[in-house]
């Protein structure tokens, strides 16, 4: 696993699974060591140095979520922009205090009630550059909220793929990529390690210097500890960056990671998206495997947006990075930064 070169290992699961939002999702065949991990995250209490905010106050400094504070929707819920002060968190007018991001539930969702629990627990404890600051919840009756930090430059998916998005060069996709994998590094590095297990573009986030952040925490879980090779686990996760070998299995390693971040840095080399729905359907991998096998052809990958200002030198050797069979995130990370300065 980790390795999008190889011949890919057949999806068991894929023809099978529903495809709302583009996510996976198979039968669950959760192990006890699962069954202890998200049993961990249900019955614990939100961090203590989250704070605590009430539907009101929330309500107040999103302007009572009125269609200007919109900032956009995913499987969780709808996303409104919001003001507070700096230091109280009491709401303010827009324009005064600090603007947050404000992540509402739907009422319905009972997927996003879970999401909402594991984001409140490892948000609320996981603390790092590279990951999306959770300032506080609300949890009042059926409303779940989560209120985070800002992004002022959106998802990497907006810049990407999105008309009217600033156009990044190669110093920024190779930052952000740098960035993306410091995060994922900082995450498996943990005593206990955690697997992102949704790594795409639209869950890293810009801020106004385009340093990127993962956002999005409602399917990380625990990973294997000891003499535990894997999690097993019912297979979620979207299309297209989902690693072959867990949507066949279910088997949860720190490897699955690894290969959604392979998907990530094709994304940002060569400017497709990881599934080309209007194409058939047909995966980023799947298209790059020609390429990526013949060194003769491999820059044919790289985005023509770029109009061919950047390193070839650093281009080759980040192109190559997906196709090692690595298994060590600090491997990744030594290796973005080693192509990052040629």
């Amino acid at each position: 696993m980790g390795n999008l070169c190889g011949r890919p290992a057949k999806c068991a699961n894929a023809s099978s699974s529903p495809l709302s939002s583009k996510k996976l999702s198979g039968s669950d065949t959760s192990s006890k060591r699962t069954s202890t991990a998200v049993t961990s995250f249900r019955s614990e209490a939100p961090a203590g140095n989250l704070r605590a905010f009430t539907l009101s106050d929330l309500k107040a400094a999103a302007k009572n979520f009125r269609s200007d504070s919109f900032l956009g929707e995913g499987g969780f819920g709808c996303v409104f922009k919001g003001w507070i002060d700096e230091k109280t968190y009491a709401p303010t007018k827009p324009g005064f205090g600090v603007v947050v991001a404000i992540k509402k539930l739907k009422r319905e969702s009972f997927q996003g009630h879970k999401e909402w629990l594991a984001e409140v627990t490892y948000l609320g404890q996981l603390h790092h550059k590279n990951l999306v600051r959770l300032i506080g919840y609300c949890s009042e009756s059926e409303n779940k909220l989560l209120v985070y930090e800002y992004m002022q430059r959106g998802s990497l998916e907006n810049h990407l793929f999105k008309r009217g998005g600033q156009p990044l060069s190669w110093a920024m996709r190779v930052n952000i990529a740098v960035d993306v994998a410091r995060g994922l590094s900082f995450l498996h590095g943990l005593h206990n390690p955690v697997i992102y297990r949704d790594l795409k573009a639209s869950n890293i986030l810009l801020d106004s210097d385009f340093n990127a952040k993962l956002s999005d925490f409602g399917l990380a879980r625990n990973g294997p500890t000891g003499d535990n090779t894997h999690v097993s686990t019912r297979v979620v996760g979207t299309r297209g960056y989902a690693a072959p070998e867990y949507v066949a299995t279910g088997h949860m390693t720190l490897k699955i990671d690894i290969y959604s971040f392979g998907v990530v840095l094709l994304e940002l080399l060569s400017g497709r998206r990881a599934l080309d729905e209007d194409g058939g359907g047909v995966s980023l991998v799947e298209w790059a495997r020609p390429f990526l096998n013949d060194k003769r052809r491999i820059l044919r990958i790289m985005d023509t947006k770029l109009e061919g200002q950047y390193s070839k030198k650093g281009a080759t050797a980040s192109l190559l990075l997906p196709c090692s069979a690595s298994t060590r995130t600090q491997e990744t990370v030594s290796r973005c930064q080693k192509f990052s300065r040629n």
